[in-house]
């Protein structure tokens, strides 16, 4: 590695990047910065920078980025959260005001290709660059293999359990399709080499700046507090524990940073500090401050708005980004000097306190029950105590239960080596691979396999990592289950090729048992209900660790009565959190988790509608693209074809429904005057009608059908059903007397279908065509025509 100077050098950065100087918020690098500048402005390799929390790593990004712009490429930030890739659009408008673009690809916006493609800045999080990386060979994402720079912020998260191996594929994947120049940034870790070796970055490019590089030294321990049988009773002797640590700090005019595992947390324990503080006879506060005063009015949080003015403030994701910009520049400035906090701020925000808690050590995850803290946040949150300027000492502590303390107290002497996490994941993410058509056969996922993170500690750390055993069993053995499990295909020389399944489990993100009990529900749907695709939705294995308390129990219970009695608890807490939601119903005790099953539904649902497209057919999707409607927007059955207009959602369909509208050909049809009528803006009512208008419509024409046959007879005809407006793919089938006579999948124009009227033994022949939209959630069009048999 990199030998470090004692050299208190810092170099200004007008003389370092003269054209970026305005791209960053200060005049100097500091020593730890200063240090890497050889390696990132003078060499070409990889660069690995371990370095503590807070010492200024953020600004080696922007080095990097500066450089790579500079030079007329492109550079990506891969930032941990979603949260942060919009702070860093919001801190990079200093690019931009330098004339180079910055632009944010996430899951939340829709992707502008061509923005995309002539950015000078790319900011995504792993699972977006996962993702982009996956499509990579699409005209939308072809941007993807230009990238000259990838900058990893924090790339400790490969030891994440549930994002470590999306992190660690999409490097790799990066690394074969355009090989970029890596610069990875971590906190302090002691395998720093491990991640070095991986990267291949050289020692002259792999920095490990220890603990005198840290702004200002840190104190960190544990404290216990004695756990009780009561959960809600422990959350208040944790923060009564809490409030010793940060009194003294508070009474020395210094500032506190208590985590908690809630947002509903941080409210409730922001409220009782505040008691506690006035109990206690700590005098804190600006209530006499007028302009501050005037300033917190503009809170739009009521809670938030009180408390402020007692030096006490929360902050979390669900607030305002007005709120939260607010809460932390008043701490900045110390008018704040208590803020509770989910973890969210120690990733993102630097917000330093000379004393940090953690109060909560566990969590609540919709998703997975309770679950410990992962020990990356508690390092991570622990390393923002100490304010560089401020304090000579940081205070840092967990509050933990006496039988985990000596857990906590290793992770803080010995810190945390980084593992892979990949072979917990190992066959989706081959899966992927092969699907992507980047492995053929057997050579070239061992090939695969040696660009992995998980080969190098494998190395190592062989003892760790026993299960890899020998690489090439371990792969075979992986490709055989998926060849088993209907992913991919072999052939005798061991080359692969993934099936529809496997493409379409990779397309969606799945994991691959949810991917196979959709294949399964899909080649077994006769006679597809909403309930069975709900069922098979709320079974699905990201949802498996749900569970459901006992006031949850009993909200499912109103909600389903005897269905779902065969599903075990958390899944039917989900059957019941979607069926409650298609109305618009779901209890109040439910509603805690579930924007969470939610959106995590709606991502099935879409892809379940895909599985039902494919192996299934267009009315089976239909089916399922209406009950994915009614989640996501809450209505009945009757209205939710309205949301298939743009620019109608749950508010307007409601309003629509309302009136009389039911269908969007309701709407084509009606005056202006009645959608005025039925609460809508004029000029809504003109831009909605347009867009309905856009919709299919369609008619079909029977031709020479004749109205009777005589038994022995037959005669061919022909249908045709033609469409009058907008153009949709939709699935065509005509069938006699409940027996499908033919079907067809097509772009609808004008499709004309051969159908047989035989005068068979029974005495009248009933024909219906039905069109169905795989992709909009209309109800499907039916027409019948009886022929008597005589």
């Amino acid at each position: 590695m990199a030998s470090h100077a004692d050299s208190e050098t810092e170099l200004p950065v007008s003389e370092v990047l003269p054209e970026f100087a305005d791209a960053f918020p200060f005049e100097r690098f500091n020593r730890m910065q200063t240090e890497t500048l050889p390696a990132l402005l003078e060499r070409s390799d990889n660069v690995v920078v371990s370095a503590p929390t807070a010492s200024g790593k953020t600004a080696i990004a922007e080095v990097a980025i500066s450089e790579t712009i500079r030079a007329g490429g492109t550079a990506l930030f891969i930032a941990p959260l979603r949260a942060l890739t919009n702070e860093k659009e919001r801190e990079w408008e200093r690019f931009e005001e330098l004339g180079y673009s910055v632009y944010v690809v996430t899951g939340e916006r829709d992707l502008n290709p061509r923005r995309a493609e002539r950015a000078d800045v790319l900011v995504m999080t792993p699972e977006k660059a996962d993702s982009a990386t996956r499509k990579h060979d699409t005209p939308r994402y072809s941007f993807i293999t230009d990238i000259d720079t990838c900058v990893i912020d924090e790339v400790h998260l490969l030891d994440s359990e549930r994002r470590g191996s999306v992190l660690e594929v999409t490097i790799s994947r990066f690394r074969r399709l355009c090989d970029p120049r890596i610069v990875a940034l971590s906190a302090t870790m002691p395998n720093v080499e491990d991640v070095a070796d991986w990267l291949d970055a050289p020692p002259e490019t792999t920095f490990e700046f220890g603990e005198s590089y840290r702004p200002v030294p840190l104190n960190a321990d544990v404290k216990t507090y004695t756990h009780g049988d009561n959960a809600f009773a422990d959350k208040y002797r944790r923060l009564y524990r809490a409030m010793d640590l940060v009194e003294p700090h508070l009474e020395d005019d210094g500032q506190a940073l208590v985590f908690v595992s809630s947002r509903q947390d941080t409210v409730q324990a922001a409220k009782k500090a505040r008691d506690e503080l006035v109990e206690r006879d700590v005098p804190m506060g600006a209530r006499g401050d007028y302009d501050f005063h005037n300033d917190a009015a503009e809170l739009s949080n009521d809670t938030l708005r009180q408390s402020v003015l007692d030096g006490v403030a929360f902050h979390h994701a669900g607030l305002s980004r007005d709120d939260k910009n607010r809460v932390e520049r008043w701490f900045r400035e110390g008018k704040i000097q208590l803020l509770f906090s989910t973890s969210t701020l120690a990733w993102g925000v630097n917000l330093p306190a000379r004393c940090v808690v953690i109060r909560d050590t566990k969590y609540h995850d919709p998703l997975e029950g309770e679950v410990d803290m992962s020990p990356l946040d508690v390092l991570q949150m622990l390393g923002r105590a100490g304010r560089p300027g401020y304090d000579d000492t940081g205070y840092a502590w967990v509050i933990a239960d006496r039988g985990e303390a000596d857990k906590y107290r290793r992770l803080l002497r010995d810190g945390k080596d980084i593992e892979s996490r990949l072979a917990e994941d190992l066959e989706s993410h081959l899966n992927a691979e092969i699907a992507m058509g980047t492995i053929d056969d057997l050579e070239d996922v061992l090939s695969w396999l040696e660009t992995t993170f998980y080969h190098v500690r494998a190395g190592s750390a062989p003892e760790q990592y026993a299960s890899a055993g020998d690489f090439r069993e371990h792969a075979s053995r992986t490709l055989r289950g998926l060849v088993d499990r209907g992913f991919i295909e072999m052939d005798a020389d061991l080359s692969v090729d993934a099936t529809a399944l496997g493409r379409l489990a990779s397309k969606f993100y799945l994991r691959l048992d949810t991917a196979r009990s959709f294949a399964d529900l899909a080649e077994a749907a006769d006679e597809l209900t909403d309930d069975a695709v709900l069922r098979a939705v709320a079974q699905a294995g990201a949802f498996d660790s749900v569970s459901a308390r006992q006031d949850e129990e009993d909200a499912v219970e109103a909600v389903l009565g005897g269905r779902g009695e065969s599903l075990d608890p958390g899944p039917r807490k989900v059957y019941a959190i979607l069926r409650s939601g298609m109305n618009g119903t779901v209890p109040s005790e439910l509603k805690s988790d579930a924007w969470v099953i939610r959106q995590n539904a709606l991502r099935l649902l879409a892809a379940l509608r895909a599985f039902l497209d494919r192996f299934a057919g267009a009315r089976e999707a239909n089916l399922a693209r209406r009950v994915e409607a009614r989640v996501e927007h809450g209505l009945s059955e009757g209205a939710v074809g309205l949301t298939a207009i743009d620019g109608v959602g749950s508010g307007r369909a409601k309003t629509l429904a309302t009136a009389g509208f039911a269908t969007p050909t309701d709407v084509v049809d009606a005056d202006r005057d009645e959608l005025v009528a039925a609460g809508l803006s004029d000029g809504v009512a003109e831009r909605i009608q347009e867009h309905a208008g856009d919709l299919p419509r369609v008619v079909v024409e029977w031709g020479s059908f004749p109205e009777t046959i005589a038994r022995g007879d037959n005669s061919m005809q022909e249908v045709t059903v033609r469409n009058v407006a907008g153009g949709a793919r939709a699935g065509v089938r005509v069938t006699v007397n409940g027996v499908e006579m033919t079907a067809t999948d097509c772009y609808l124009g004008e499709t004309t279908l051969p159908v047989g009227v035989f005068g068979g033994d029974a005495d009248e022949l009933t024909f219906r065509v039905e069109v169905a939209y795989p992709e909009l959630p209309l109800e499907p069009v039916v027409e019948t025509r009886s022929v008597s048999v005589s």
